[in-house]
């Protein structure tokens, strides 16, 4: 059953935030808890070993970790159906206004957390935004076909400090 579902969280981020990360909407996990919370999602686990930090177990340790590294965080879907989990059963799409964190924040790039989060930024938001994505493979363990050391590989871009280099990646 498909249920209507308003988005649990505030977006991360602070005036220095220089990249915003965007996923789709949170898991039926992370709705209980916070953003990427499931255990098999490799989010957490990307970043700590991108930006060489030892795992993140709790909440405000994770948002001083995104704010330390001049990340924002925060999800296309504002409200929308959903059953489950599936990205797949997402209908009836309220966007979240990401022009919020553009206009109270230093980010000069955007970056979704796979393709989903792509395909519903460009619906939904590049049209009043009109700032390029930049998709890299979703950490969500549905998404089998990337190990973590591809998962690694393709998402250092967020970790130099000339987001410039971001042009060579994939743009939806």
């Amino acid at each position: 059953m498909k249920l209507f579902l308003k988005h649990p969280f505030e977006p991360i981020y602070d005036k220095n935030s220089k990249i915003l990360i965007l996923g789709s909407f949170p898991s039926k996990v992370s709705r209980e808890n916070f953003y990427y919370h499931h255990l098999q999602n490799r989010f957490w686990k990307v970043l700590c070993l991108l930006f060489k930090k030892p795992f993140l177990e709790d909440v405000q340790s994770r948002i001083d970790f995104l704010l330390d590294n001049h990340i924002a965080l925060w999800d296309v879907i504002s409200s929308c159906e959903i059953k489950g989990s599936s990205d797949a059963s997402i209908q009836n799409v309220v966007p979240n206004d990401i022009s919020l964190i553009l206009k109270n924040s230093s980010v000069k790039k955007i970056f979704a957390n796979g393709k989903k989060a792509a395909e519903l930024y460009v619906k939904h938001c590049y049209p009043n935004i009109k700032q390029d994505i930049f998709v890299l493979p979703s950490t969500s363990p549905a998404n089998a076909k990337y190990s973590l050391e591809s998962l690694l590989k393709e998402w250092r871009i967020i970790c130099l400090q000339n987001y410039e280099e971001a042009d060579k990646f994939s743009v939806f």
